[in-house]
């Protein structure tokens, strides 16, 4: 995700200190959200996927799913 939408969505927080978001902004807000959460669970998902185990014999082996 940009910095440009990072730093939106930290600009929406701040104005909703101050006042009332109108229903455009909180739309925005919302959306810049989702985006985030989804960029950050691609991240993680893409580090588990390269992360393995390795056992008392010394063989490795992928994490995999639960």
């Amino acid at each position: 995700m940009e910095q440009k939408r990072i730093d939106r969505i930290s600009e929406l927080t701040r104005i909703s200190r101050e006042r009332v978001l109108t229903e455009e902004e909180l739309a925005e807000r919302a959306e810049l959200r989702r985006e985030y959460i989804e960029a950050v669970k691609a991240s993680l998902t893409g580090q588990l996927d390269n992360t393995y185990v390795v056992d008392e014999k010394g063989n490795k082996r992928p994490l995999g799913k639960k």
